[in-house]
């Protein structure tokens, strides 16, 4: 029985003042920093994201032919998102124009090739590595084909970073056996090409829609080489391959958000971060032990993105 010193039974208990408003102070500061520093925000999730696939893919790319992972990893990354189709009706993810969702697919689909078949031959934390060449590519394309302009202190980062880059894999091209190291760097412009694609498309399309798209039209492009090679997946495969929808189509709307907010080329040097993560999962899956080089290489990448952050949030550029 309820006295008037117990508060009905239906009361919900009060927080505690320090969480009381919580969700609204943190919504608060989030839309409070200036959009470079968000965009950076969602690339460095992105990256965690990515990492997290790229461990998983790895180990299933050591599994299954390398063509049919591919295209298993986008069908699944379409059919996680077929809820959000069912629910808002296919109007809602109608392109405001076709021919730039298709030639993003080709142009990704292209870089996935070269990636899926050099992946299961190279340790994971020189993967992420090997795309850390991809932000030159991509501040010289902003300046070319969408007039951006960099400033100074991003190129200083990019060549900083890549420096750490260098580091980390001197060591195997010099030392011979670099054929797989030389196939994934190839990739590295022709995702250039399809992220400058991407941030042209966020100029009229949604990241829920580009994303959408791409899962679509790499599925579709991908499915002849994974037919060639096919055997049937194990329900275990099958449950991965779900979880690695599920990582990509959440790294891609986190990038595609990261390219709405502010310019690529302010974005590129968070992705040097990602080379801590991979480092972690390589040795947790696979016991890949990095060597000093690429702590050495690491720690140049880390200053790099570092510094260019707190430009960025000093408004200094």
């Amino acid at each position: 029985m309820e006295t008037p010193d117990t508060p009905p039974m239906s009361q919900h208990v009060a927080r505690p003042p320090v969480l009381r408003g919580l969700p609204l102070r943190l919504g608060s500061f989030w839309t409070s920093l200036p959009p470079v520093l968000r965009g950076m925000a969602w690339m460095g999730l992105s990256g965690l994201s990515f990492s997290l696939l790229n461990g998983l893919m790895s180990g299933m790319t050591r599994e299954m032919q390398p063509f049919q992972a591919q295209f298993l990893r986008y069908f699944f990354g379409f059919a996680v998102m077929l809820p959000l189709l069912w629910r808002d009706g296919p109007a809602a993810y109608a392109p405001n124009g076709l021919s730039g969702q298709l030639w993003r697919g080709v142009v990704h689909t292209a870089g996935l090739l070269l990636w899926f078949l050099a992946l299961p031959h190279i340790p994971l934390a020189d993967v992420t590595a090997l795309g850390f060449t991809g932000p030159i590519f991509i501040m010289a394309g902003a300046v070319l084909f969408l007039k951006e302009k960099v400033v100074l202190s991003r190129w200083v980062a990019a060549a900083v970073g890549l420096v750490g880059v260098a580091i980390v894999l001197g060591p195997k091209l010099s030392g011979g056996g670099g054929g797989w190291t030389l196939v994934m760097l190839a990739s590295s412009p022709l995702f250039a090409a399809s992220f400058l694609i991407t941030k042209a498309l966020t100029r009229r399309d949604r990241p829920e829609v580009i994303v959408m798209w791409q899962a679509i039209t790499i599925s579709l492009f991908t499915l002849p080489f994974a037919v060639t090679y096919w055997v049937w997946p194990t329900p275990a495969q099958l449950a991965w391959f779900a979880v690695a929808g599920l990582l990509g189509s959440f790294g891609h709307w986190c990038l595609t958000e990261s390219f709405r907010l502010t310019d690529v080329s302010a974005t590129q040097p968070v992705k040097f971060l990602d080379l801590a993560w991979a480092s972690l999962l390589g040795f947790l899956l696979f016991g890949d032990v990095p060597g000093w080089t690429t702590y050495a290489g690491a720690a140049v990448i880390f200053a790099s993105a570092t510094w260019m952050a707190r430009r960025e949030a000093a408004g200094r550029g």
